[in-house]
C-alpha cells in the first residue's frame, strides 16, 4: 500500500512538471509588421524594434533590444519563433534574429461558421 502511493505521488509529480513546461511554443509564421520602437539615446544606443507575427490562436508582438538590420525581415517573409511565458526569439530563415520580449499578445477570434440556407 505505501509502495503504491509513493508511486502514485511520482507519477503525478511528474505530469505536473510537463505540464508546466508546456508553455512553450515554436514554429514558423509570416512577419506581419516590423517596427523600430522607442528612440535612441546615451542610455539606449541600440535601435529596438517590435516584430508582429501570427500563430494559430494569437497574434504576439514581440520587442527586441539587439541590433539587427531591418532589411533582413521585410514583412510577408517567413519567420521561425519560439515563446516561452514572455521571453521568446525570432529568427528569419537564415537564422538571423534575436532574443526578445513578448509585450502584447492578443487571441484571434475563430471564424464564425457559415448559416445554413
Amino acid at each position: 500500500m505505501r509502495k503504491r502511493n509513493v508511486v502514485l505521488l511520482v507519477v503525478l509529480t511528474c505530469a505536473l512538471s510537463a505540464t508546466a513546461r508546456g508553455d512553450k511554443q515554436k514554429g514558423s509564421a509570416k512577419l506581419k509588421d516590423f517596427q523600430p520602437a522607442g528612440a535612441t539615446d546615451k542610455k539606449n544606443k541600440t535601435q529596438q524594434y517590435d516584430f508582429t507575427f501570427e500563430t494559430s490562436d494569437h497574434e504576439y508582438t514581440c520587442r527586441t533590444k539587439e541590433k539587427l538590420k531591418a532589411t533582413d525581415f521585410p514583412v510577408g517573409s517567413d519567420i521561425k519563433y519560439e515563446i516561452d511565458k514572455d521571453k521568446g526569439q525570432v529568427k528569419n530563415m537564415s537564422g538571423k534574429g534575436g532574443k526578445c520580449t513578448v509585450v502584447r499578445v492578443e487571441q484571434l477570434q475563430a471564424a464564425p461558421a457559415a448559416a445554413p440556407k
